[in-house]
């Protein structure tokens, strides 16, 4: 079966089982193979995954067809005007066909028509075949990111008070995204603070920083490092596989390990379109 007969169309609820198993089955397959615990563990969190993805406001989705059965689904989340692309899986049956590639111009085309002023995503540094398809698309390598994870360092920062953020948060967040990174992802931290998810860091009462969670899926942004580590400090938890940390930031990364957090992986951050080198401290989510 060529790549020719594949048939791309939009996603919809009834889909969440079976590009949950394709989930799955992807990131554990590639994982396996180079010797990394997966991103997505279990057939369930693969559901789970895809289903908040297809049902969520905010997100477009693409599923890929051979001979009426799902071979593959890719997702763009575009809350904000920045665009993050994924999970992009393929059905390892059929991997190394193109499908990857028609997913990711679906994404990419879909990005365009909106007008989006640019294009993220994140990518497991030992996956050498993802890596060459996105630098071969056109995506530019930003920054190594290391994904951490431990126990919870529950600890307060001297100077630095961190509680849970309210819509009245809202202007203070996404001016401080706007001066750290040059836009704001206001969709996403509107999300976060209806879920009840999202942090903010204050020092002399103003705001420094943000979270919307410390997670695999959320992002943070702030001031300075210290603010930075406020937030991180304070979490319960670390969802997912962990908190994904910029490695140039090697003063927050030393503070990560120096408080029991492990490097489980590298990731790739890469960009098509506007980038501005971020002007403060921030953690990305695996999406951007």
């Amino acid at each position: 079966m060529g790549i020719v007969d594949l048939v791309l169309r939009p996603g919809t609820a009834d889909d969440a089982a079976e590009c949950g198993r394709i989930c799955h089955e992807a990131f554990a397959g590639i994982a396996r193979e180079h010797g990394f615990p997966p991103d997505v563990p279990s057939p369930e969190v693969g559901v789970a995954l895809i289903e908040t993805a297809l049902t969520a406001p905010g997100f477009y989705s693409v599923v890929a067809e051979l001979d009426g059965r799902i071979v593959g689904s890719n997702f763009l989340d575009e809350r904000s005007a920045i665009v993050g692309v994924g999970p992009v899986t393929v059905d390892p049956a059929v991997q190394n066909r193109g499908t990857g590639r028609r997913l990711m111009r679906d994404v990419m085309d879909r990005a365009a028509e909106r007008g989006a002023p640019g294009i993220r995503l994140l990518q497991s540094g030992y996956h050498n075949r993802s890596f060459s398809l996105y630098a071969a698309l056109g995506f530019v390598f930003r920054e190594t990111v290391a994904c951490m994870q431990g126990e919870p360092i529950m600890r307060e920062m001297p100077g630095h008070t961190v509680r849970e953020a309210t819509d009245a948060d809202r202007n203070a967040c996404d001016e401080l995204c706007r001066r750290v990174h040059g836009v704001d992802r206001g969709g996403e931290v509107a999300d976060a603070i209806a879920q009840g998810t999202a942090r903010v860091v204050e020092r002399a009462g103003c705001v420094t920083g943000y979270a919307t969670d410390l997670a695999f899926f959320a992002h943070a942004v702030a001031e300075t490092t210290p603010d930075l580590q406020a937030l991180i400090a304070s979490a319960p938890a670390f969802g997912g596989p962990g908190i994904l940390v910029p490695a140039s930031d090697s003063t927050l990364l030393r503070w990560c390990l120096a408080n029991g957090l492990g490097v489980v992986q590298l990731l790739s951050l890469m960009t098509i379109g506007l980038y501005n080198e971020p002007d403060g401290a921030y953690l990305p989510s695996i999406l951007y």
